[in-house]
């Protein structure tokens, strides 16, 4: 029997190169206008009780290539458990194995006749449109459309709470990084709890759970509808090739914002983990104490976040302003964090089957919220 390759769907993304025997050669295709690729996701039909070998031949010319080594690849016969597979990285090809059925530990049998691979577990703009659904109908949530982007989607808002400080939560300004809203639904379902009271009292929180929909939709890496990346848009964002954080950041300015954060995914970095705003002009001891507090304290919480590991610190008056971290503490005077997940594993508490998942992602939504709210007096 015959089998077929397709990413002709929401998110999706891969090039078919060549089929010889059970071997399958692919490619990653850019973003559109971009030279950035990394992200895939597609779906193989007539893959029952067959092992088959993936080959992406272009994986050493991607925007990361050095998160390769010791990723693995996700792979699922329901669109719902996202299992790991065989995964290898050599002379710039990225090789993994369907086994003729389940992937590791999946309860699906080899009688499944299709099965989807993907960088990371998909969130697409059908799953957003799903979440945006779901929790503009609850009580006490007002939903904001702050504009469009460049493909003419929305940019959606939620509103919850009544207190005076302003949080801002925001995600998926790199569309591949899908984990992102996966946080954000952890996240919205926790601000819409009862346990979420005693926040709502002292801030209002404004969710964008996707920043980037045409990227999203399209199958991006890390570009919207133009080719920009819009976390370099942030100083002088402009209708024409960033709408996005146009819309986004005029709405702040509306608002003004004492505490934010970022949400992304890493490529190379097996570890969740935090940066900061330590090279923007108007950097104070007090505002980098808090943000150390917060990762010191979210740490602490969850055994699924560490101090130990992360970027390198900005020096003195050197920060880049174009990325929304460093513009939104320059701006506003904000405690402004980016949150980055990995694509691989947290290593310090590995999970072989699944390693960094989307239920581990919405589990750390709700940590953060929860040591925010701990400390929203401070802030």
């Amino acid at each position: 029997m015959s089998f077929s390759i397709n990413a002709a769907f929401d998110s999706g993304n891969i090039r078919l190169i060549g089929i010889t025997g059970d071997r399958v050669d692919l490619e990653i295709v850019k973003d559109h206008q971009s030279d950035f690729y990394q992200w895939f996701y597609f779906r193989v039909a007539g893959a029952a009780g067959r092992r088959l070998t993936f080959r992406i031949l272009n994986a050493g010319g991607s925007a990361y290539p050095f998160g390769w080594p010791g990723y693995r690849t996700r792979a699922s016969t329901d669109r719902k458990a996202w299992h790991t597979v065989d995964t290898r990285y050599a002379d710039g090809v990225l090789e993994f194995d369907w086994p003729g059925g389940a992937a590791a530990g999946d309860a699906a049998t080899s009688d499944g006749q299709i099965v989807w691979f993907a960088y990371f577990a998909p969130y697409t703009m059908e799953q957003h449109a799903d979440l945006v659904a779901r929790i503009a109908a609850r009580p006490g949530v007002r939903h904001r459309e702050l504009g469009t982007s460049l493909d003419g989607q929305a940019i959606d808002c939620f509103d919850i709470g009544t207190g005076p400080k302003s949080v801002w939560l925001y995600a998926r300004q790199h569309p591949g990084e899908s984990m992102a809203e996966w946080w954000m639904e952890g996240a919205l379902d926790w601000l819409t709890s009862a346990a979420a009271a005693p926040l709502l009292e002292a801030a209002t929180v404004h969710v964008v759970p996707n920043m980037n929909p045409d990227g999203t939709r399209r199958g991006h890496l890390r570009t919207n509808a133009a080719g920009v990346n819009l976390n370099r848009e942030w100083h002088a964002p402009t209708p024409e090739r960033s709408p996005e954080v146009l819309c986004v950041r005029n709405a702040m300015d509306e608002t003004g914002v004492n505490f934010a954060m970022d949400v992304h995914g890493d490529e190379a970095i097996a570890a969740n983990f935090i940066a900061g705003f330590e090279g923007v002009p108007s950097w104070t001891e007090r505002r980098g104490n808090l943000f150390v507090e917060f990762g010191q304290r979210l740490a602490a919480h969850t055994p699924d976040f560490q101090t130990a590991l992360g970027y390198e610190k900005s020096q003195p008056g050197r920060a880049n302003l174009s990325m929304s971290t460093n513009q939104l503490a320059e701006r506003f005077g904000a405690v402004s964090v980016t949150l980055e997940m990995p694509f691989k594993d947290h290593d310090a508490n590995p999970d072989p089957a699944f390693a960094w998942s989307p239920e581990r992602s919405a589990k750390l939504g709700v940590s953060c919220l929860e040591v925010l709210s701990e400390m929203i007096g401070d802030l």
